[in-house]
């Protein structure tokens, strides 16, 4: 395959609708698979979870379940009304009736929660148990990534995978670096792409627009749009767009039925690629062409950020999409590729630091401070003032700062996110 079928693969990949939160709704498909497997609903049900499963459910609503939370929740809700076939959509057709029935499951069953004390981030193991038979489902790594399959003792499926260095289920990403990323969003035949982003502007700009007209979370986005209806906020782009972007996260972490368009396996970074560079580029009169080249850098870059991270950390996967969204501004104005690089850098510079502390309302909040300064790292950038490698974690060039993220976040994090982990679980308040 050529350079650019390899990158339409891994965009393929990466960029996949999901119903809410994709943690609590990876549980569910797991739960709906294991009960696929079984046959028959569940008397018992055994949850295994990493620390950042358990961080990530612990606090955002699930949507089409009447406001349901938790882990106990997402599972009976995979297990009683959940189609496995539907992957991250898995829970998107309930109704009413569903949801009466998982409440009754959830009254008169118990399901045992395990907090797994695996080094992998993203884990979920589920045991579907009914009179003698059971069946066993795992996932590692992304959150439709199945390794495991059992039924009463055979192996149905098993996938080995390096749990040290895990990059991907598919598509080798090694391929991607800022050069690569630049060539190919200035010379793909963008309508190889038209379907997919067609589908991410469409998903993400209708959830965006859900969160600035109703009442969701702490209402960030509705709430910046307000203030420059009043004229306390200046009624520029670098508003306009924090505050459409973050009105998505406002919906998506508190319930909103609504689909969003994923990124690395995260809605919220999906939004955050996506929604700033649609603004934009309708705010500037920029034609189709351009978007989809600029959401195709945008996504790319956050896919190559992400890379290097992993799924799941301490470290906020937000601040790698608005990082890309820094260098898709540049890309949009024409800026050179040592700029666009100049301004990614500036970015990472300044907002590395930003923690994941669970899928919650604050996301939306965090969105908006990072699109904000992706802006300023832009602007910065395009007149020529930049962070300069020996400047803390930059380096002389943009790929050793990336591989500088990635240590930051996998190695030196760690201690964070168990001491995170810690701090949620003694915290009962909400």
């Amino acid at each position: 395959m050529s350079t650019a079928e390899k990158i339409i693969n891994i965009l393929k990949e990466e960029i996949v609708p999901a119903q809410g939160c994709t943690e609590p709704i990876a549980i569910a498909y797991v739960s709906a698979k294991a009960v696929q497997i079984l046959g028959n609903i569940p008397s018992n049900l055994e949850v295994y979870v990493s620390g950042n499963i358990i961080k990530n459910v612990k606090s955002v609503s699930i949507p089409n379940s009447g406001g349901m939370i938790g882990i106990e929740a997402a599972t009976a809700l995979g297990a009683i009304a959940g189609d496995a076939d539907d992957e991250l959509m898995v829970i998107s057709k309930l109704n009413e009736e569903d949801i009466k029935e998982v409440k009754q499951y959830l009254n008169s069953h118990k399901i045992n929660v395990i907090h797994d004390k695996t080094d992998v981030k993203l884990y979920i193991k589920i045991i579907a148990k009914y009179k003698d038979s059971y069946s066993l489902v795992e996932i590692k790594h992304f959150h439709t990534n199945i390794t495991k399959i059992e039924k009463n003792g055979e192996l149905l499926l098993e996938q080995i995978c390096n749990d040290i260095d895990f990059k991907t289920s598919k598509d080798d990403r090694s391929i991607l670096d800022m050069k690569t990323i630049y060539e190919i969003s200035n010379t793909m035949d963008v309508s190889k792409v038209n379907s997919l982003f067609s589908q991410v502007i469409e998903y993400n700009s209708a959830i965006a627009n859900a969160g600035l007209n109703e009442e969701y979370g702490v209402n960030i986005g509705s709430l910046i749009q307000k203030n420059i209806n009043v004229g306390l906020y200046g009624n520029d782009l670098r508003n306009k767009c924090a505050s459409f972007t973050s009105a998505g996260s406002d919906a998506r972490m508190s319930g909103c039925s609504l689909p969003v368009m994923t990124t690395s396996g995260s809605g919220n970074q999906g939004m955050t690629a996506s929604l700033p560079i649609i603004k934009y580029c309708l705010e500037r009169n920029f034609n189709h062409e351009k978007l989809l080249r600029g959401l195709l850098f945008s996504h790319l870059t956050t896919i190559h950020l992400k890379t290097n991270i992993g799924r799941l950390s301490a470290f906020c996967g937000v601040m790698c999409a608005t990082s890309a969204v820094s260098g898709a501004i540049a890309y949009l104005e024409n800026a050179d590729f040592e700029t666009i690089c100049k301004a990614i850098s500036n970015s990472l510079g300044n907002i590395s630091g930003i923690i994941c502390d669970g899928a919650k309302a604050s996301c939306a909040t965090k969105i908006a401070t990072g699109i904000y300064a992706a802006f300023d790292s832009s602007m910065l950038a395009l007149n020529d003032k930049y962070l300069h490698g020996g400047d803390g974690i930059i380096a002389d060039n943009i790929e050793d700062t990336i591989k500088n993220i990635g240590i930051l976040s996998q190695y030196g994090m760690k201690k964070t996110d168990d001491v995170i982990l810690k701090i949620m679980q003694n915290n009962k308040s909400k």
